[in-house]
This record gives C-alpha cells, structure tokens and sequence, in this order.
C-alpha cells in the first residue's frame, strides 16, 4: 500500500477514542448539563462515523485496486505480563469495512432519536447526562471490538459491552415489575450472569489457543501454517482447532442469545428503548454473531464429523433450532418489544445456522441488513410506546381512563394507530417488511434469502427449518402490525397518542431506507430481470481474503421462502387484520387453539415453554441449594432460643467452623501447657542456674581472697627480699667470686651427701 492509504487507514485509531472521551467527560464536568451532555456524545460519534467512512471507501479503494484486503498497522506495545509482551494494532479487512459502516451510522440515528425520547416523554428523567454517557460508552466498546488486531482486545471489548447492557438495563432500577414482568435490576442481573456463561467458553477458547500458538493477533492466528498446526495438534480425541472453534462458539452463544442461553435477551425489554436498539441490532448481540465472523477461519478447519449431529453441523443445528423456536415463541406475545426480542433471537439463529453451514457470505450479510431494520422496529416501538404514555396521560387528566396501572407495551392495549401515528406506521410497516422478507422490495429479502439458497445445497433439514420459520416470521410480524396500527383504538390511550416528534421520527425514515435499499449491493446476478443490475461486489468483496464455499444461485429455495414469507404475511392479516381486534377481545389465536383444546400449547409458547421457570426452579434452585449445604457445612443451621421474652438466632458451628473452633481449643490447652512448662519447669531451671552461680561466684571470692591473694602477697615478700639482696651487691668482683665458689662448695658436699648419706 501507499503511504497515503496507510495514513487514511491508521485514522481508525481515532474511530473509538472520541465516543470513549465523550463518555469519561460526561461525569466528570458536564453531566449537570443535558444539552451539553447529549451534544458531546451526538458530535464525539459523528466524528466517528466521518473517520468511518474515510476509512471505508479508502479500504475499498485499495481493495478495487489489489483485489484483497488485509491492513494491519504498526503494533505498539501496552500489556505485559513477566515474559510476556502483548501488542496492539488495527486491523482492515472485509469484516471489520462492513462493520464500520453498520455500528457509527445506528449508533448515530440512535443517539439523535434518543435527544427525542429521553426530552419528550412525560417527565425528563434525571439521571438523563449519565444515560447518554452509557450510550457513548457503548458505541466506544463495539468499534474497539471492530478494529483492534486480536481477540485479547476483543474480549476487553467484549466485556465492556457486557458492562454497559447491564448498567442499561438496570437503567430505571427503581421500577416495579408489573404482572409476570423482573424488575429492571433482575433483568441486568440476568443478562449479565447469563453471558458470563458463555463469556468462560470464550476465555478457554482464548487461553487454549495463545498456549498452543503463543500470539492472538489475527495476522498469524489465520495464517495457513498456525491452521494447519490446530488442524493437527490432538486434543481430547479430536484436534485443537475443533476443541478450539466450539469454545469460541460457547461465547456467542451466550452473547447472541442462542439455544439455551436466549433467556437474557427478552427480559432485557427493561431497557430504555435507544438502548435496546443498539442491543439487539449494533452491539451486544452483533458482537456474538461477528465473533463467529472473525474466527471463521478456525471454523473452517475444524472437524466436521465432530462438529456434526446426525450430518447437521453442530453450529447450524443450534442456529436452525434457535430460529425457528423464538418465532414459535413471538406468535404469542402481547408485548410488543418482547416480540421483537424474540424476533430479535429467530434471526440471530439464522446468521448462525449460515455460517454453520459455511455460508460466510450470506451470513455476514444477512448481519448487516438485520441491523438496520431490526434498530428500525425496535426505535418505531419505542415512539408507539411513547405516544401511548402521552395518550394515557391525556385520557387520565380527562378522566376518561381511572386504571392505576397501564402498560403501554401491550399490544392489547394499542389498535387504530396509523391514522394517529403515521409517520411512525409508515416505518414500522418498512422495517416489519423487511423483516418477513417481503419480496424484491426490502433487503431482508435478499438478504435471508441467500442463506437459504446456500442451506438448500449444504443440509436439508437445515433449509426447511429457515424455510418454516420465514413463514412463522411473516405471520408475527402482520399479527403486530395489525395490533398495533390496525382497526379502532382499544383504549383511550390509544385514542390520544400523538405522533412522535421530528427528533424520533426523522431517524426513523433514514434507516428505513436502508432497510430497503441496502440489499440491492448483493442482488445475485444470475436472478432474470434484476440480477445484474446493480453490481453484487459485496459478494466478492467479502471473498477476497478468505477461502470459503459458496454454493452457486437457485431460484427454487428463493420462491420457496418467498412464498412461505407471503403466506404467512397474508394469514397474520386474515386473522388479525381482516377483521381488526375489538376491544377486550382476547388474542384470536389463542381462543382458536382454547377451542381444539390446544390452549395450553399456546399458553406454554407466551411462557417462553417455561425456559425460565425450568432453570428458575432447577439449575438456580440447585445452585441455591448447594450454596446452604455449604453454608450449613461451613456454620451450621441457626437455633432459636428464648431470651427474654424475644426470640433470637443461635449459631452453632457447623463442620468447617467447628473444625476452626476445635483447633482454637487445642491451641489454647498447648498454649496452657506451654505457660505451665515456662512457669514450672523453665522458671526452675533458671532459678537453679542463678543459684548455682551464685554458690560458685562466692566460692570464687574465697579463692580469690585466700589462694590468688596469697600469691600476691608472695609476690610482694620475694620483692623484699630482693629489696635485702640489693645490699649485699657491692660491686666488687673479688666479693663475687667468694660467693660463686661456697655455692659450688655447696653442691658439691650436697651431691656427695645425697649419694653416700642413707637417706
């Protein structure tokens, strides 16, 4: 590349770091602010979405020129761990281009649509700075997770992302459930332990892999000979890339709210609505998805027979499973964000069902176009439920409703909303359209479509259950416009509604027209009439760095889904829109299947099956269970003792905390028998020791006094009589020759006297 393009590309440094500014500014200067507050956050995520695009077209120049794309920057160093050394880096390729188009553009008519919502409801909410704050923090997370060179910063991505839905879902903690309904803190709870189950399969995955290869950095994870060393590395009966690829898989499972770990997302309807847009269409649950994306190649080259189930690819069959039991699910919810988060679910599981299958394309796509509509109908439910509040209200102050309790999501509750929300309707009917696939028209089509083209060819049983659940979705989705919009009102809150303001409006009609024109880059270009036309360059694009299959194009799965999507279009307007709902009339479907005795399938399908109940009542009761075992193993069970009159608690020590007390006791015996044998013992060995040197100090004075004394004083006679012979010395040699000759005399007669003499 030229230096120029790596200046352009090494803008996407920049692309995070404002949204994260915007968000570290908010509390610490501004948050008393709302205006300044929701400004910093509108114009720190436009800067993002213009370095976006920059870096965008600037990639796809570079890619239209060399006919691949694959950037890495200069990596800098910024962890260390003893020996360790982790860089970072940015990473351009097809993935990350696309993504950087999706998440700055949502997350820009999100923050605008949330000025709207959050400044227009009945009252302003007060911790209004703090929610945008969290919003920017957010946007900040997921394009970190897009840009940076490796799966650590991946996964710190990835947990903020956790962080913020939990904090945006608690967001109005100080609600109440309303009927079946978790409050707001359960909710975030719920969502946040949830993913941290699939959050451990993603943390294995990433600790197996750096063990086995030593790097994370995608420029040599997807290297051929780092793939070709998973391929054959053994590991627990198969190969280290499979053990590898379904535990990665385990982390977007919980992330993308798949089979089993889908019961977080529906309760996460908590949210405030901006907020629950970007969840289900540009952060967390497109980060699981696009997980799977990035490691694709790991995918790949994993064992198919493993990774297999009675010839349905493990990763497809949960995808497949997933979307067609969430769309069974929706056909029986009043509420209408919760039918959306099913939605939400169904077709989540059909980008993972493709990319199972390895339709790397068609799934990728299918994330992208999924984005834009599903934002659409999730902020269009939010300003219908915004205009049922402001109707309630109304319709209260003139005494018309006297209900203490209204919930403005129940579609019960809704009807003869398109005359009096059209603007709003207008979007809603785009997005839901594009939803069901409609035909031709909206990129849904085109979009969901392609994965079943590509499921036709590789598995069967994984087509007619994306087949089946596209006619599931058509009904659903008209069984909730024609609630919503259709007929006369059922209450006065309905009756009131207003149409939202421009604020919520306008970015509502900007992404509906991505909702319809956005398929048109990947028409396939052997369809009659239309294929051709607009070039499909996304499908090559998306195929210039990776070696992945892709089946080639048939119409007959495409009429097949088509028709199934019609069908199922027509028979949710027979049932709900023909003759529009009447109020107090219970949901039409359900006294249908009272009728045939079937009511309490239908009433297992609005209880989600009893997913909830399931785990509420054996996996969390299990684990409460075995929490008081060890509690009781640890303390013991508390027992009552009157005392005065009252009743108190008594703790008695149960096994480990009697083990603690008991070693306490022996402690303090050998502690006793320690004092004991210092006081007794010691003490007396001691006193024996000072009286012995005693005894044996005065016996030393008396030799001092009688036998040391006496030799100084011996001392002191011999210097008298050396003092006496000092007289005798006269000098004369004469004199001391007289004395040298008696002394020889004097031995002489002593030696012959020793001899002779009988002694």
């Amino acid at each position: 590349m030229h230096n120029q393009s790596d200046l352009l590309l090494n803008l996407a440094w920049l692309i995070p770091l404002f949204p994260f500014l915007a968000f570290a500014i908010i509390p610490l200067g501004v948050y008393r602010n709302r205006k300044l507050s929701h400004g910093l956050v509108i114009g720190a995520i436009s800067i993002a979405f213009l370095l976006s695009q920059i870096v965008l077209w600037r990639a796809v120049g570079v890619w239209s020129i060399e006919h691949t794309l694959a950037y890495e920057s200069p990596i800098i160093h910024w962890l260390s761990s003893g020996y360790e050394r982790f860089g970072l880096g940015i990473y351009i390729d097809p993935p990350t281009v696309v993504m950087l188009f999706v998440v700055p553009l949502i997350c820009m008519m999100t923050f605008i649509y949330s000025v709207g919502y959050m400044n227009f409801s009945v009252q302003v909410d007060p911790r209004y700075s703090r929610f945008f704050s969290y919003l920017s923090l957010f946007a900040a997370g997921m394009l970190g997770m897009v840009i940076f060179n490796n799966l650590l910063a991946f996964f710190i991505c990835w947990e903020i992302l956790d962080i913020c839905s939990y904090l945006l879902i608690g967001f109005w903690y100080e609600k109440r459930p309303d009927l079946d309904r978790i409050t707001p803190q359960e909710a975030g709870l719920k969502a946040f332990i949830v993913t941290k189950i699939g959050d451990l399969f993603f943390i294995l995955g990433l600790m197996l892999l750096y063990a086995e290869i030593g790097s994370l950095t995608y420029s040599v994870i997807f290297s051929h000979e780092t793939l070709e060393q998973l391929t054959h590395t053994p590991f627990l009966g198969t190969d280290m890339a499979t053990v590898i690829a379904l535990l990665l898989f385990g982390g977007a499972v919980g992330k993308s709210a798949q089979f089993p770990l889908h019961v977080w997302l529906p309760d996460a309807t908590q949210v405030p609505t901006p907020a629950l847009a970007l969840i289900h269409a540009a952060t967390v649950v497109s980060a699981g998805v696009f997980l799977i994306v990035r490691t694709f190649p790991i995918l790949q080259v994993a064992d198919a027979g493993v990774l297999a189930f009675e010839g349905i690819p493990f990763v497809a069959l949960i995808g497949a499973f997933t979307a067609i039991f969430a769309s069974v699910v929706a056909v029986a919810q009043n509420d209408v964000k919760r039918g959306l988060a099913f939605s939400t679910i169904s077709q989540l599981g059909y980008m993972v069902a493709a990319l199972g299958i390895g339709a790397y394309v068609a799934g990728t796509f299918h994330l992208i176009t999924h984005a834009f509509f599903k934002a659409l109908l999730f902020l269009s439910s939010g300003s219908v439920i915004h205009g049922l509040e402001h109707g309630h209200h109304h319709a209260h102050e003139h005494h018309e409703e006297h209900e203490k309790w209204f919930d403005p999501h129940d579609m019960m509750n809704m009807g003869g909303l398109a005359k009096r929300m059209p603007r709003t309707y207008l979007a809603f009917v785009i997005g839901g359209l594009a939803l069901s696939g409609f035909p031709i028209l909206t990129s849904g089509f085109w979009s969901r479509d392609n994965i079943l083209v590509q499921a036709w060819a590789g598995n069967l049983i994984v087509f007619w259950t994306l087949a089946i659940t596209a006619g599931l979705t058509g009904f659903y989705t008209m069984r909730q416009l024609c609630l919503t919009f259709a007929g006369e009102p059922r209450t006065g809150a309905a009756q009131y509604a207003p149409e939202s303001k421009p604020a919520i409006t306008t970015p509502l009609l900007i992404l509906a027209a991505f909702a319809v024109g956005l398929g048109w880059i990947s028409i396939p270009e052997q369809l009659p009439v239309v294929g051709g036309i607009v070039p499909n360059w996304f499908h090559h694009f998306m195929l210039s760095t990776i070696a992945a299959s892709e089946h080639v194009f048939d119409s007959t799965p495409m009429l097949i889904g088509a028709g199934l999507s019609l069908t199922g279009l027509l028979m949710g307007w027979l049932v709900y829109g023909y003759k529009p709902l009447k109020a107090s009339e219970i949901d039409r479907i359900e006294a249908v299947m009272r009728k045939i005795r079937l009511g309490w399938l239908y009433r297992a399908a609005a209880n989600h099956f009893y997913l909830d109940s399931l785990y509420q009542n054996g996996v969390v009761w299990a684990v409460l269970k075995l929490a008081d075992l060890a509690d009781w193993f640890d303390y013991g069970q508390p027992q009552k003792r009157e005392s005065d009159g009252q009743i108190v608690l008594v703790k008695r020590h149960g096994v480990v905390d009697g083990i603690v007390h008991n070693a306490g006791r022996v402690g303090n015996l050998v502690s006793q028998a320690a004092n004991w044998i210092d006081a007794t013992l010691v003490d007396g060995l001691v006193n024996l020791v000072g009286a012995t040197g005693r005894h044996v100090s005065a016996d030393l004075d008396a030799f001092d006094l009688e036998i040391v004394g006496g030799i100084v004083n011996g001392v002191g006679e011999v210097k008298f009589l050396g003092g006496w012979i000092r007289h005798i010395q006269t000098g004369k040699v004469q004199f001391y020759l007289l004395i040298a000759s008696v002394t020889v005399l004097v031995l002489i007669i002593g030696f012959f006297a020793i001899i002779f003499l009988p002694i």
